[in-house]
């Protein structure tokens, strides 16, 4: 059976209306903070060259870069695993849970395990991962998929989380209002943070120099995961790796700018390697993993077109500009990563037969590079990756006859020609005033948003014939 397409799913999210006032509402209101915090600072397009720069040469050398990563964890009292794919990932993280005997796991900064479709992995172990950050808790309560990189549930609203927390939570009065949704959340994590032995995270950056690992984050409950649990389990995409602990400085102001419109992260976690023998509570894990994926990004890495798209640092603020996501939503993405930087991470981690459509959902307006925090060429790396779809293979039928059929022409002028004085005979029930307001089926999905020119009553080899022939 054929997966579906990008425009077949957003087709379905474009008939929500519910979907697309929530969306709305929610991305203007990010975009507006985080470009008026952006604007305060005097040096910030300085900031992203810097930022920029650093990615660009700790990819260069990013095989070095793990290997200190590892020694400094190693040598840290912590245990680092390579993960290969994300069965591998899988296999190792749930072989570390059933070790310590885990019936049950907390999580915090969730992105990656989803790429590797933790969770179901767990529970077929008879292991129960509860997610800690309050989005994803939403998420997982309504069995669904993040439709937002930093704000996974942004598809929902007050009303529809104050029904499902009356429905999972058990709790029948509890109103609509954000404060009582807050207190029902941390009511009904409180336990879990305090009695679940085993927490698993992800990573925004680990410093190589040092071997600490970082995550930031706005609700308390990171630091909660990182800090209570006897043992802590991180997987990281090898990309996340920065050389030294300098350079933390560039992202710890770009991150929370570019991301939720704060000047600094509310809670920013730093750990470096574990407590082990001078634990006390809040410390620190006495035991500590960290997994290093790679899943497709060696693959990325060799692409030099595409090698930029491992600068992010999932701030979203490219979804947040982007007018595609606005009205199609996350989940027409079918991913864990959405919007400008899900359609050119997606396809490379999961290959183009599967996600071949989403390079194409784009109108390559250019907004996402111009806000992204490290500069990465997306409307770029999207053409590039069209283009492999179709040099590949992994276009439809139809395209792919189109693009032969026009490739004969080209390279036929009489085909051409002909084919020309064909259109301009076809063309004339349809043309008015040089334009062609509606084509016909199939193709007038087309033009139900633009307008097609007329073929003009003179091609250009024509014109220079007959200018040629009256001198």
């Amino acid at each position: 059976m054929t997966a579906e397409t990008f425009p077949q799913r957003a087709h379905r999210s474009l008939r929500d209306s519910q979907l697309r006032r929530n969306l709305a509402k929610a991305t203007s209101t990010i975009r507006t903070k985080t470009a008026k915090v952006s604007a305060e600072l005097p040096d910030w397009e300085a900031l992203r060259d810097a930022g920029q720069a650093i990615k660009r040469e700790t990819l260069a050398e990013l095989d070095r870069h793990l290997v200190a990563l590892e020694e400094s964890v190693t040598r840290a009292g912590g245990v680092v695993h390579w993960a290969a794919d994300a069965a591998e990932a899988r296999r190792i993280i749930v072989g570390l849970a059933k070790a310590h005997g885990a019936e049950q796991v907390i999580k915090i900064k969730s992105m990656t395990t989803d790429e590797v479709e933790l969770n179901p992995a767990l529970e077929a172990a008879g292991i129960r991962p509860f997610e800690t950050d309050l989005a994803d808790m939403i998420v997982q309560m309504a069995h669904e998929k993040p439709s937002h990189l930093l704000v996974p549930a942004i598809h929902k609203n007050r009303s529809e989380i104050g029904a499902l927390f009356r429905d999972q939570m058990d709790r029948p009065d509890l109103s609509d209002q954000p404060g009582d949704l807050t207190r029902a959340a941390r009511a009904y994590l409180r336990d879990k943070f305090i009695e679940t032995p085993v927490a698993i995270s992800g990573a925004n950056f680990a410093v190589a120099e040092t071997g600490s690992v970082v995550v930031v984050e706005s609700e308390g409950n990171g630091r909660m995961c990182l800090t209570l649990p006897k043992v802590l389990i991180s997987i990281m995409g090898i990309e996340k790796v920065l050389p030294e602990w300098e350079h933390l400085e560039v992202f710890l102001q770009l991150l929370p700018r570019a991301s939720t419109g704060e000047r600094m992260n509310p809670y920013t976690s730093i750990w470096t390697g574990t407590q082990a023998g001078e634990r006390r509570a809040g410390d620190g894990p006495g035991e500590f993993h960290l997994v290093l994926l790679d899943n497709g990004r060696s693959k990325i890495l060799a692409d030099e077109a595409a090698r930029a798209t491992l600068h992010c640092i999932r701030c979203s603020r490219c979804l947040n500009v982007c007018p595609v996501y606005q009205r199609a939503g996350g989940h027409a993405y079918d991913s864990m990563y959405q919007g400008p930087i899900g359609a050119i991470l997606t396809p490379q981690l999961k290959g183009l037969d599967a996600a071949g459509s989403l390079p194409f959902a784009s109108s390559l307006c250019g907004a996402c590079q111009e806000v992204c925090p490290v500069r990465i060429p997306i409307p770029d790396i999207l053409v590039h990756l069209r283009g492999r779809v179709v040099r590949e293979g992994h276009a439809g039928l139809g395209e792919g006859l189109a693009m032969k059929a026009a490739g004969t022409l080209f390279d036929h002028p009489a085909l051409m020609a002909l084919a020309l004085s064909m259109g301009r005979a076809a063309q004339a029930p349809l043309a008015r005033d040089g334009r062609i307001e509606r084509l016909p089926p199939p193709l007038d999905g087309w033009s139900l948003g633009r307008d097609f020119p007329a073929l003009p009553k003179e091609s250009f080899r024509a014109w220079w014939k007959r200018r040629k022939a009256s001198r």
